[in-house]
């Protein structure tokens, strides 16, 4: 993977970033070794317990190339483009390492099965949660660097198709370079057609102002939510009150969201081994292995089918390939502690949407 960073190098020997702001851009390309299927479970990352991992049982990072420019991202897009010429850029949350952003990243790469060239963006975040406020100003700080690579990446002559999946914290990243590529360049660029938000910790009367000055021709969004979000719901108290985009009931607003280019897949029937239910959509193996048997293949632009499979088809859109990526996504938000939790899958295998929301 492509790994973009606005952190600052880490003094420690076993990181390459801290949580600390950097003073530009850095850019690594990244091999991560995965352990076989037969040792592990979808959804699963198995973090390393030694220096030297077991790459039978545990996650390793191979090799690690320092990439010189931003230039070097057209290179790097040619190097890697598949068949289908397509990107996906991933935004992770708050509270997230630059380990946890990428071992999330790369587990969501190989678990979807997506052909797309992987492109991860990770900011300065802390990896604690008592930095809500930290990481949250730290989101404005790299606004314009997550302008800058996915206008590079559109501008690639190997790149076709750009789709963005941002978790929590970093979908208000998103919202916010989006709007202002759109702003400043009186559009969002044709190649960006897919925009996927997990549980997008966005205040509801910002997220509304956004969309509008993204102008007439924004991307499709789909939108992961669940009133059952407490890690949302701590960031409503925080933020004076006000519902976060990810934490509302969203399905009763379906008729006039469609028309405006977006689908919700709520999850709030969902009993989530994370115990904030934050990452519903994202730790249960069963909704992994029903989306990506119901998506997989199916692209967003000019589907036609019930409002149930409107949300379904809408789940990311990464055209041809891989619209199961968004029910792998990232890592739980909380501290290191939830690793631990991620162990736990639940035991059914038995999910159906009904009604445009998932249970079990």
């Amino acid at each position: 993977m492509l790994v973009a960073t606005t952190r600052k190098p880490s003094d420690d020997r076993g990181q390459l970033y801290s949580g600390d702001r950097g003073t530009a851009i850095s850019l690594n390309n990244i091999v991560v070794s995965i352990p076989p299927d037969r040792n592990r479970t979808v959804g699963k990352v198995q973090w390393p317990l030694l220096l030297k991992p077991d790459p039978e049982k545990e996650f390793a990072v191979l090799s690690v190339g320092k990439i010189g420019s931003q230039r070097a991202v057209l290179k790097w897009a040619r190097k890697n483009r598949k068949g289908k010429r397509q990107v996906l850029i991933f935004v992770h949350g708050f509270n997230n390492t630059y380990a946890d952003a990428v071992f999330r990243f790369a587990q969501i790469v190989h678990d979807t099965g997506t052909d797309a060239a992987p492109i991860l963006f990770t900011w300065p975040s802390r990896g604690d949660p008592f930095d809500y406020l930290y990481d949250k100003e730290s989101t404005i700080y790299s606004r314009r660097a997550l302008e800058d690579l996915i206008l590079q990446a559109t501008k690639s002559p190997d790149v076709a198709d750009v789709t963005i999946l941002a978790h929590s914290m970093g979908a208000w990243l998103t919202a916010e370079a989006l709007r202002d590529i759109a702003m400043r360049d009186q559009t969002i660029p044709a190649k960006v057609r897919n925009v996927v938000f997990a549980s997008p910790d966005i205040d509801i009367d910002v997220f509304r102002r956004q969309f509008i000055e993204m102008g007439a021709t924004r991307p499709h969004f789909t939108i992961f939510t669940s009133t059952n979000d407490k890690a949302l719901q701590v960031s409503r108290l925080l933020s004076g009150g006000i519902s976060r985009v990810g934490g509302t009931d969203l399905r009763p607003y379906v008729p006039v969201l469609e028309e405006l280019g977006v689908s919700v897949i709520d999850t709030s029937d969902i009993t989530p081994s994370d115990p904030l239910g934050h990452t519903a959509f994202a730790d249960t193996p069963g909704i992994v292995r029903l989306l990506g048997r119901r998506l997989a293949g199916q692209s967003l632009a000019g589907e036609e089918a019930s409002y149930a499979d409107k949300i379904g088809v809408a789940a990311v859109g990464i055209a041809g390939s891989a619209a199961r990526v968004a029910v792998a996504a990232p890592a739980a938000v909380i501290s290191p502690k939830a690793r631990e939790i991620l162990k736990r899958e639940l035991s059914s295998d038995r999910g159906q949407i009904v009604d445009g929301r998932i249970s079990y």
